[in-house]
């Protein structure tokens, strides 16, 4: 099987992850794998999956259109180059003339259930390859079972042509901090009265005006309130900094950009609350790396969130009053925060990479079988 790992961005955000981890628990299983990258990500496709071959690229893939054209002329080379059976292309896209059966993951519906999220150039190239992979691919990998029900029904995808493939998350990695690596964070941040934290690329589906407005309505005459910390890539959501802007002084509300992976257990595990007011996911993989690392999530009932948090986590609506009033409630009673951040990490320990790279397995099975 070749994996095509070349669209891994430098920040490895939730997609990157995936292909990460899907790669290790791949090779842990003993997969007969092949996974071309990039040059500047084979020394860690080789740590992750140290008994698979790592096939670095020769071209320069640096933006959209030239790993587009890479995929469409080279790929199909490459695969027949290792005797692939199988080529994965995790991200939308394919190759149309692969010469050999083809998975291809879709990783969410919203670009056909809330196109407004997703205005211009990208929702029709999202919702293009989308269509293409559903009719040309041998099997499309989905991430959840909300995702599969939304491609049935707004896309015309076929349910025997889907299988559905949970996320994990990296217990190594994602599991209740210590506390001095709290206070570290804490101090690094200057965040002396706790947090209430998101994390996420800052879009218009993650609802982060909306946040902003409920947590300075759920902070609204406390003493020694706790700030907000907005963490992850810029994104392209231009309302955000009004909101900001408007934030009454006494209320802090900080953005980090961007943080290493190994800062996130401290950010999530020592928040208050982690709010992640989604208006729709294909998964959700910051609540369950939240949840993993024991903390109190307030999410939504959006797609494919109670599918991840269930009983474990607590929802809102996606309006700043409906925020502001869950928030406030979870503040307000630490009871309530302890009870759901310990079934919280219990339930994150039931989505496995191990269990995600199985049903991969299957798809690929299926995919070859049709060759």
């Amino acid at each position: 099987m070749l994996l095509d790992a070349t669209a891994i961005p430098a920040e490895r955000g939730g997609v990157g992850r995936y292909v990460d981890q899907l790669a290790a628990a791949l090779d842990a299983r003993g997969a007969d794998l092949a996974i071309a990258c990039q040059h500047g990500d084979a020394e860690i496709m080789q740590a992750l999956a140290p008994h698979s071959r790592i096939v670095p690229v020769a071209e320069e893939l640096r933006n959209r259109p030239a790993r587009l054209a890479w995929e469409q002329t080279t790929l199909p080379r490459l695969a027949r180059r290792v005797a692939a059976q199988v080529i994965h292309s995790p991200h939308y896209t394919m190759p149309l003339a692969a010469g050999l059966p083809v998975v291809s993951t879709l990783h969410d519906a919203t670009f056909f259930s809330d196109r407004n999220l997703h205005l211009g150039v990208k929702g029709r190239f999202f919702r293009s390859w989308t269509r293409v992979s559903l009719r040309r691919a041998a099997v499309c990998v989905v991430p959840s079972r909300a995702t599969a029900d939304e491609l049935v029904r707004l896309a015309g995808a076929r349910t025997g042509r889907l299988v559905v493939a949970h996320h994990g998350v990296d217990t190594g990695l994602f599991h209740p901090p210590a506390a001095a690596d709290v206070q570290a964070f804490a101090d690094d941040l200057d965040l002396p009265t706790g947090w209430v934290a998101f994390l996420g690329t800052v879009e218009p589906r993650k609802n982060v005006p909306a946040l902003i407005r409920g947590f300075v309505r759920a902070v609204a005459g406390r003493t020694d309130p706790p700030a907000l910390v907005l963490a992850g890539s810029p994104g392209w959501d231009h309302a955000v900094d009004p909101a900001i802007a408007a934030v009454p002084p006494g209320v802090r509300v900080l953005r980090t950009g961007h943080l290493p992976l190994d800062r996130l257990p401290a950010l999530l595990g020592g928040a208050t609350v982690v709010a992640y007011p989604s208006l729709g996911e294909g998964f959700g993989l910051p609540v369950l790396e939240a949840m993993a690392c024991r903390a109190t999530v307030l999410t939504t009932r959006r797609l494919s969130l109670p599918e991840v948090g269930g009983d474990a986590v607590a929802y809102t609506g996606t309006g700043a009053g409906d925020i502001g009033d869950a928030l406030a409630g979870l503040l307000d009673y630490p009871a309530r925060r302890t009870e759901l951040a310990d079934l919280a990490v219990e339930r994150a320990a039931g989505f496995t990479w191990d269990a995600c790279a199985e049903k991969h397995e299957q798809a690929y099975r299926r995919a070859a079988a049709t060759r």
